[in-house]
């Protein structure tokens, strides 16, 4: 008898655990991203339309190139020849270039050739990046590192330059990127971006201290960071095992995780201002969705711990798809555009930010990270 409830109890253990580690219905997770995505791709079945909010932009700005990020994402894992067709359209229409001309230093304008190179990757074709390897060899043969002045810029060039590196087999790529990283880490404002006492970033110099928010903390927007942790866990997919300066990225990516580990609000999301909950403390989407995908990437690889990430991805993940999530696909709680926790507010569950597309981007970047989780 007493062998007979030792087994038991041990068989209920193993249950309890069993229970425990699984992850998410994978199904329900790629339903919901097609949900949303079907949302946009119904919305804007013209890829070269012109966005226009406050004024008229191209389709391939920033916002957009998030977007393209994202579905690439949604393609990976779910290949439907829609998705490689929307995509594929947007960059014809473009002609494979850029924002404000081919040749810039802004790495908001060449954002979009994540997704040139991803295509290319795909079906190569040498016009596919013409423009992506003038423009990318020209940050690499010109000495100024001082470009990604605000941590946005981060994610929009980074896996640009890992993206390069991979395709060129060629490690000056990662050095340039390591170089620039490394800037606005460390030398940009005062002391550069990033706060490691707090594992968090600055936006850009114009919120390192002595700038306070109304509680006297520093401001460390969540958006921004989210951008940040983004850029790292997609690095960290693209680069070889032992390129160049991977540790310092790992470093890095559990150091900010740690951070936000912290601060995460009980019902699942993160707020604007991660440091100050009464500075519009609302729920907000898009920097939420980031955190899960690098939290997320970081349990796939092996570099964050399941039992502690798990349950914090968990419960974003269902605060996204249950209160941010609509029955048509559309996408509430969504900060427009801006660089700090005032812009774009208030948020609620029905308004429609100024550009939904970036947003939907990093709701399928999150989205294709749980779904490979094992």
């Amino acid at each position: 008898m007493k062998k007979l409830l030792l087994f038991f109890a041990i068989s209920l253990i193993y249950s309890g655990t069993a229970m425990a580690q699984q992850t998410f219905d994978r199904n329900l997770v790629l339903k919901q991203m097609q949900l949303a995505n079907g949302y946009f791709m119904d919305k804007w079945p013209d890829t070269g339309k012109t966005i226009i909010t406050n004024k008229e932009r191209p389709s391939n700005i920033w916002t957009r190139g998030v977007y393209y990020e994202g579905l690439m994402a949604l393609h990976e894992i779910y290949p439907k020849e829609a998705y490689y067709n929307y995509a594929y359209s947007w960059s014809e229409f473009h002609k494979w270039g850029f924002n404000s001309g081919n040749t810039t230093r802004n790495a908001d304008n060449y954002c979009a050739a994540q997704t040139y190179i991803d295509l290319y990757n795909l079906e190569p074709d040498a016009k596919k990046l013409k423009n992506t390897k003038a423009n990318i060899n020209m940050l690499l043969n010109t000495p100024q590192l001082n470009d990604w002045s605000w941590i946005d810029a981060i994610q929009m060039g980074m896996p640009v330059f890992a993206k390069m590196g991979v395709l060129e087999k060629d490690n000056r790529y990662f050095e340039k990127m390591y170089e620039m990283y490394m800037f606005s880490r460390n030398k940009h404002g005062d002391h550069g971006l990033y706060n490691p006492k707090d594992g968090l970033w600055w936006r850009d110099a114009d919120f390192d201290p002595p700038y306070k928010e109304p509680n006297g903390e520093d401001c460390y927007w969540s958006r921004g960071n989210g951008w940040v942790i983004a850029a790292l866990a997609k690095v960290l997919t693209i680069i070889p095992q032992n390129a160049p300066h991977r540790e310092q990225y790992v470093k890095d990516l559990k150091a900010m995780s740690e951070a936000l580990v912290k601060v995460q609000r009980t019902d699942g999301f993160w707020n604007v201002s991660l440091h100050d909950p009464t500075n519009f403390g609302e729920k907000e989407t898009s920097g939420t969705a980031l955190f899960i995908y690098g939290m997320a990437y970081g349990i796939n690889s092996g570099i964050l711990k399941k039992e502690t990430y798990l349950p914090v991805i968990q419960k974003a993940w269902n605060a996204m798809t249950k209160e941010s999530l609509h029955d048509n696909g559309f996408l509430g709680y969504l900060q427009s555009t801006g660089k700090e926790p005032k812009d774009g507010q208030p948020l609620s569950y029905d308004k429609i930010p100024d550009f939904e597309d970036y947003g939907l981007g990093c709701f399928l970047l999150a989205g294709s990270e749980i779904y490979k989780m094992k």
